[in-house]
């Protein structure tokens, strides 16, 4: 799925403009990938959350899933 598939979804679904809803969707993505460029994870409610790991590869965790290295 491309961004504007993604934008013209959440304007049907949100009755606002899809240039409305191109801008809302760059600022989440620019927010998250500033997050992970500071080294911290970016959450995404009901989702999951990404993260760099320790080779600063990019993972994500599913919410309600914990990481390996979590398990006690």
């Amino acid at each position: 799925m491309r961004n504007t598939d993604i934008a013209q979804q959440i304007a049907s679904e949100s009755g606002i403009s899809q240039g409305e809803a191109a801008d809302q969707l760059d600022e989440v993505i620019t927010s998250i990938l500033k997050n992970l460029k500071k080294g911290r994870p970016a959450d995404l409610p009901g989702l999951g959350r990404f993260r760099r790991d320790i080779q600063g590869g990019l993972q994500f965790t599913r919410a309600g899933q914990r990481r390996a290295n979590d398990r006690h």
